[in-house]
């Protein structure tokens, strides 16, 4: 398993989110959520990110 770091989710997966924002997203369900990595450290499992990237990219087809 592979996580990935705030820092990481622009240049490797193209998600341009401010932290504000992603906190928003998952608070309300509609990005995965990150785990803690230690005490101030959070990082998303990145197959949940992939997952999310491929339904955003299914919702689009299917509009």
């Amino acid at each position: 398993m592979r996580v990935i770091g705030y820092d990481q989710l622009k240049p490797e997966k193209g998600i341009p989110y401010t932290r504000d924002h992603l906190r928003r997203l998952v608070k309300a369900g509609r990005f995965p959520k990150p785990i803690r990595l230690g005490e101030s450290r959070i990082a998303w499992i990145e197959s949940e990110v992939d997952e999310y990237l491929k339904a955003r990219a299914a919702a689009r087809e299917a509009a």
